[in-house]
């Protein structure tokens, strides 16, 4: 998923971008006239910027939406990889800042939270095709899971395509579903046995993920506004340093990434902890990495839901063949294989699609430990924006980590 921090250079050339003059109009696309944009798009060659540090997520793209957009619409993918999201911004603005009359290299970008909001105070991204795709029919666009993005509202400026759906994962040879029905449940469960839960230090984006869950839990399953209340607050860091005394390492130190506290699992050194990925527990358990007694959960709470889109700079070059990939990517199919595959949850509504696509949707076999769609969506709620976000990690640092 792409970073949301976007670098210090992005904030600089925002200014610099509002203080340009507006860019020249893009080439003439019309996305309601979708006969125009497929003809539009034939024979172009697509730039798409985006984090390929998702495994799962490559697989696909590579193995399944490169071949068919060359096939079905004549489109030649080339997927340019950044490990920033914020750097593919930084590079629009500085074209922008150029004075350039179109985007000659970036047509499409994986991108949400931050880095959206930054392209659209200097007004890079294309808007108003969204809601004319022809499989937007598919998805609910008014779910506040994908009408707004990390409290920034969409307003028809990017196009959702996956969902990254958070989930507790737990051994069931060592907790029950009592244990994970409730992060009080949870709570006691860890004072129970000390040392067998953690979660990795914020801002690490499944670290804040686990700190924001027990913020919404301690608001009662509200979705809190900013500035962090100061009552909330202070019973949000009461309750984190009161779980310390059970985690790993009794809380004195704290793992620095998603990726080493499933280490810590694998190893059997931890019993359980969240995830942003809940599909992708599925291959590790087959591959003997995981457990065959792992589990996933939703506690009562709910679980935290964002949304990946596609957006389109307003001055790309090849502004069809990004409407094009964003089409596909929404295709039931395609979600169907980025399910199937790599365990990547969809955006489309399963009530909308095709009969024969849900029943291949609910005939996938992801194994006991995950979830289907279903279950993780019906109590999702939406990430805090992304100063309310800032602001809960930096006071988990100040109140929690350097108590």
């Amino acid at each position: 998923m792409p970073r949301l921090v976007a670098l210090l250079g992005v904030a600089a050339a925002v200014l610099a971008a509002c203080a340009a003059p507006p860019p020249a109009a893009s080439p003439s696309v019309d996305p309601a006239d979708w006969p125009a944009v497929l003809d539009a798009a034939r024979g172009r060659t697509l730039d798409w910027y985006m984090f390929t540090g998702d495994e799962a997520v490559n697989g696909v793209v590579d193995g399944y939406v490169a071949p068919r957009l060359a096939a079905e619409f004549g489109v030649t993918l080339n997927v340019v990889s950044v490990a920033d999201t914020g750097d593919a911004v930084n590079k629009v603005l500085a074209e922008l800042q150029e004075g350039r009359t179109g985007s000659d290299t970036v047509d499409a970008v994986w991108i949400n939270g931050e880095n959206f909001a930054t392209g659209r105070q200097a007004d890079l991204w294309a808007c108003g095709y969204p809601a004319l795709l022809p499989n937007a029919r598919f998805l609910d666009l008014a779910d506040p899971t994908l009408a707004t993005d990390f409290g920034v509202p969409v307003d028809g400026c990017e196009a959702p395509w996956q969902r990254a759906n958070s989930a507790l994962v737990y051994d069931s040879a060592a907790l029950g579903p009592a244990d994970v029905a409730s992060l009080t449940a949870l709570t006691g469960w860890a004072r129970a046995n000390p040392g067998r839960l953690t979660y990795p230090a914020p801002p690490d984006f499944t670290g804040s993920m686990a700190v924001r869950t027990f913020l919404y839990d301690t608001a009662g399953g509200a979705v809190p506004a900013g500035p962090l209340d100061p009552a909330l607050a202070d019973a949000l860091w009461a309750r984190l340093q009161g779980l310390e005394p059970a985690l790993w390492r009794a809380g004195e130190t704290y793992p620095t990434s998603q990726d080493a506290v499933e280490q810590l699992y694998a190893a059997g050194e931890i019993s359980a902890f969240f995830t942003y990925g809940p599909g992708t527990v599925s291959t590790k358990v087959a591959d003997g990495v995981f457990p065959a007694t792992t589990r996933t959960a939703v506690p009562d709470v709910g679980n935290i839901a964002n949304t990946s889109y596609l957006a389109v700079p307003a001055d790309a070059a090849d502004r069809a063949a990004a409407l094009v990939l964003a089409n596909l990517l929404q295709d039931p199919r395609t979600q169907l294989r980025f399910y199937a595959d790599g365990g990547i949850y969809p955006v489309v509504d399963l009530d909308r699609v095709p009969a024969d696509v849900r029943a291949a949707f609910e005939a996938v076999d992801l194994g006991p430990s995950v979830l289907p769609p279903g279950e993780l969506t019906a109590r999702a709620v939406p990430e805090l924006d992304a100063a309310l976000a800032g602001e809960v990690d930096d006071g988990w640092t100040a109140q929690v980590l350097q108590r």
